[in-house]
C-alpha cells in the first residue's frame, strides 16, 4: 500500500514512516500543507495520514482541497489529545478517522489497515474469496484453512489485487503502490511473483485467481463472499 504522510514534527515523520514500512506500506512524506496539496493532486495514494497544524497550509485546508478537487483518498487526521473541536473540524473537513496524539503504533496501523479496506468496501481485516482468505491484521494467508507461505513481497501483491478483486491493475499500478522508489520498475521481478503466487495458491490449476489481461496487466478473478 500506498501512504502519504503529512506531519511537520519531523521525528514523528521519521518514526511514522520507519513504523509504515516495516508493515510493507510505501511511502511519501512532506513537512509543509502547500507540498501536500500539491502531491494529493498529481499523484495516488492507497491512505493519507495528515496533522492539522501545518506550515503554509493546514491540514484542514489540505483536506477540503482535496475533497474539493474530487481526490477520495481516505485520510486519518492527527489531532492533540483531548481537542474535541479539532476532531470535529477534521471529519467535517473531509476526514475518515482521527487519533490523538500520543499514540501507540499498533493502532495507528489497525486504523490505516480498516480505512484501506473499507474503501475497498471489505467491512471485515479477513478477505474471502471461494477457498482463499487473507487476513490483512495478522498478514497471514490460507487456502481451505491451511497457511500458504509467502514473501513479504508476495503477500503485498496479493493484498493489493485482492483488495482490487475484478479490476485489472497494471504493471505500473503495482510497483507504484507496493515497492519503494528505488525499487527495479524495469525488471521481470513482479512477474516472477505472480508466478510464484500462482503456483502456491493454486498448485493443482483449478483456481486460477491471478489472470493476465494481455497487454493491460493482472486481475484478482476469484468472486467474494461479501463484507462481513
Amino acid at each position: 500500500m500506498k501512504a502519504l504522510i503529512v506531519e511537520d514534527d519531523a521525528d514523528l515523520r521519521r518514526q511514522l514512516k520507519q513504523q509504515l514500512e516495516q508493515r510493507g506500506y510505501t511511502i511519501e512524506e512532506t513537512g509543509n500543507g502547500r507540498e501536500a496539496l500539491y502531491l494529493g493532486q498529481e499523484y495516488e495514494y492507497d491512505v493519507a495520514i495528515v496533522d492539522i497544524g501545518l506550515p503554509e497550509v493546514s491540514g484542514l485546508e489540505v483536506i477540503r482541497q482535496w475533497r474539493s478537487d474530487g481526490n477520495t483518498v481516505p485520510v486519518l487526521v492527527l489531532t492533540a489529545r483531548g481537542d474535541w473541536q479539532d476532531k470535529v473540524e477534521g471529519l467535517e473537513a473531509g476526514a475518515d478517522d482521527y487519533l490523538a496524539k500520543p499514540f501507540h503504533a499498533e493502532e495507528l496501523l489497525a486504523r490505516l489497515n480498516a480505512l484501506v479496506r473499507r474503501a475497498s468496501g471489505h467491512a471485515s481485516p479477513v478477505l474471502k474469496f471461494g477457498p482463499l482468505e487473507l487476513d490483512t491484521a495478522a498478514r497471514v494467508v490460507t487456502r481451505e484453512g491451511a497457511e500458504v507461505r509467502l514473501t513479504s513481497y508476495e503477500y503485498r501483491t496479493l493484498e493489493y489485487l485482492m483488495l482490487n478483486a475484478g479490476k485489472t491493475i497494471s504493471k505500473a499500478e503495482l510497483t507504484e503502490h507496493l515497492y519503494h522508489q528505488d525499487y527495479d520498475r524495469d525488471s521481470n521481478v513482479l512477474e516472477v511473483f505472480i508466478r510464484r503466487l500462482r503456483q502456491k495458491l493454486d498448485p493443482e490449476q483449478t483456481l486460477q485467481p491471478i489472470t493476465t489481461v494481455r497487454g493491460l496487466g493482472y486481475r484478482f478473478a476469484l468472486e467474494g463472499s461479501g463484507p462481513a
